[in-house]
């Protein structure tokens, strides 16, 4: 009974923010009336949101900044792990990865904060860069490098934190596996390829489809942060174009069914994956 009500906090904040509002996706095919009731329109916001021009350069601009969050990033957090993993075990080893762990802890709020004061034109990155006989380099105004400012800042704050399921995963390996190995007197990296690396691909395909899922939603509170109008056309994503359009300009169905469409073509995406790959590999997500 007590772990029961230790639980019911959590249901209870899932009911609230996640199931309830998923019931609330049908204002996208109603006009949204503060007095009286919602009309029924079906799929004019829909149409509405396909014939925007802006609409398909926002969509573009997701999928460019998620594939490099969830493609580029996704060998990361596996190389970290294996890397803690060939550590001895020690202070050390603990201290990376207690380190690596805290930039997950913090909000964007604070993380753009040390970003702009280290990547500024006056930051120490730019100071080095000056020292080392080259110009600066304005990283968050910077059409060109401001998407691999975001991915650069995803990377720092979150490669550790993931490493973690992989790190579990790694310490599920039977030891007898490396005895074997080792009295074969097979190197290290026979060990990573033959031994860790195919017992960590459950973790990864799973991870993988759970990721994929997340293909539309590019990261909101990052973007929110450092974004800035001389940037706005390269890092404008769907979620922003719903906080604007729905939230500053009070246009809720509209709002809603772009951010119905991101959350139709998620599903679609982890359902399509998780079958493909039971096809190739036997394993999914379920």
């Amino acid at each position: 009974m007590v772990l029961y009500c230790m639980l019911l906090p959590t249901m209870v904040y899932f009911l609230i923010f996640h199931l309830y509002p998923i019931i609330e996706m049908k204002l996208a095919f109603f006009d949204f009336r503060i007095f009286g009731g919602n009309q029924f329109v079906g799929l004019k916001w829909f149409k509405k949101l396909f014939s925007t021009p802006m609409f398909w350069r926002i969509l573009k601009n997701t999928l460019i900044i998620s594939f490099m969050k969830i493609f580029l990033f996704f060998p990361l957090p596996i190389l970290f792990a294996i890397c803690i993993n060939e550590f001895k075990k020690g202070a050390f080893s603990k201290s990376i990865q207690v380190i690596s762990y805290l930039p997950h802890f913090l909000s964007w709020v604070v993380i753009a904060g040390i970003w702009f004061s280290f990547m500024g034109k006056s930051g120490a990155v730019n100071t080095l860069l000056g020292k080392l006989g080259v110009g600066p380099v304005d990283f968050l105004t910077n059409k060109d490098t401001i998407r691999w400012t975001l991915f650069a800042s995803e990377t720092w704050r979150s490669i550790g934190w993931d490493s973690i399921v992989y790190s579990a995963a790694i310490l599920t390996i039977d030891p007898t596996l490396y005895e074997a190995a080792e009295m074969d007197g097979a190197p290290r990296r026979s060990v990573i390829g033959k031994i860790i690396l195919p017992s960590l691909a459950p973790t990864m395909i799973t991870v993988l489809i759970l990721n994929v899922g997340f293909l539309l939603n590019a990261g909101l509170d990052q973007v929110l942060n450092f974004s800035n109008d001389a940037v706005l056309s390269k890092v404008d994503i769907i979620d922003t174009y719903v906080y604007r359009i729905g939230l500053q300009s009070g246009q809720y169905s509209f709002a809603t069914a772009a951010n119905l469409f991101k959350g139709i073509i998620g599903a679609i995406l982890v359902v399509s994956t998780h079958l493909t790959s039971k096809k190739l590999t036997g394993k999914g997500a379920w």
